[in-house]
C-alpha cells in the first residue's frame, strides 16, 4: 500500500456528504427507528446536520439510558435500508483517481459505524485503500497523524479540526451543512464547491 512508504502521499477523506450523499438512506433508517419505538423523529432535520457521531444524534430524541439500544437497532437496520440509496457526490471517482495517479493512498475516516461505512464503499465500488470508522473531529486528527496524512477533505467543521490536529491541509467542500464562508472562517485552508475541483487543486498543490 502506498501509505506504507516513508514520505508517500496520504490523503484522507470524510465519507458522508464528502464522498457520498447518504441522506435518503439515513432518513429512512431513522424513520424506521421512529416507527419501531413510537418516538417522533424529524429525519429531515437529522440529515441536515450529518457529521457528529450517531450517539449524539440519538441523544436528541431519546433519554440517555435508551441510546445504546437505539444505536444497536439503527446499526442493524442500516445494511438493508440505508446503503443502496446512497450516491457518489460529483467528482468522487476522479478525485480518488487523482490521488492514486500521484502515487498516494486514499484513506477514508468517518464517524460512521465502520462495517456500515464499508458497505457503502463496496456497493459504490469506490477505490479506497484504507477505511477507519467510529472516529470524529480530533479523533480523526489522531488517525491522520498516525498515517502521516498530508491532506484531509471534509464537509464539516469537525473535519477542519481533524486536519489541524494532524497539521494536514484542510480542504473543505460545501456539499455538507456549511457554506463556504463558514468553512473559511473555521480555518479551512482550501474551500471547494464540491470534489469536481479537487483533482486540479491537488495537481497544483503537489506542483508547489
Amino acid at each position: 500500500m502506498a501509505g506504507d512508504q516513508v514520505g508517500a502521499l496520504v490523503v484522507g477523506f470524510d465519507l458522508d456528504m464528502t464522498l457520498i450523499d447518504s441522506r435518503p438512506g439515513i432518513a429512512a433508517v431513522w424513520d424506521e427507528v421512529s416507527a419501531r419505538t413510537g418516538v417522533p423523529i424529524d429525519s429531515e432535520l437529522v440529515v441536515s446536520r450529518l457529521g457528529p457521531p450517531l450517539a449524539e444524534e440519538a441523544a436528541n430524541w431519546f433519554p440517555e439510558h435508551q441510546v445504546p439500544g437505539v444505536l444497536t437497532m439503527y446499526r442493524e437496520l442500516y445494511p438493508e435500508i440505508g446503503v443502496e440509496s446512497a450516491l457518489p457526490l460529483p467528482g468522487v471517482a476522479e478525485s480518488l483517481a487523482a490521488v492514486h495517479r500521484a502515487g498516494g493512498t486514499v484513506l477514508v475516516i468517518t464517524a460512521k459505524y465502520e462495517p456500515n461505512a464499508r458497505l457503502h464503499l463496496e456497493h459504490l465500488g469506490l477505490a479506497v485503500d484504507e477505511l477507519v470508522g467510529n472516529a470524529w473531529a480530533e479523533e480523526k486528527g489522531e488517525v491522520l497523524r498516525e498515517r502521516g496524512a498530508a491532506i484531509y477533505v471534509g464537509d464539516h467543521l469537525g473535519d477542519i479540526r481533524a486536519a489541524k490536529v494532524a497539521d494536514a491541509v484542510s480542504v473543505a467542500v460545501t456539499t455538507g451543512p456549511y457554506a463556504a464562508e463558514e468553512l473559511s472562517a473555521a480555518g479551512a485552508d482550501v474551500v471547494l464547491r464540491d470534489l469536481t475541483g479537487f483533482p486540479s487543486w491537488l495537481a497544483g498543490h503537489l506542483a508547489g
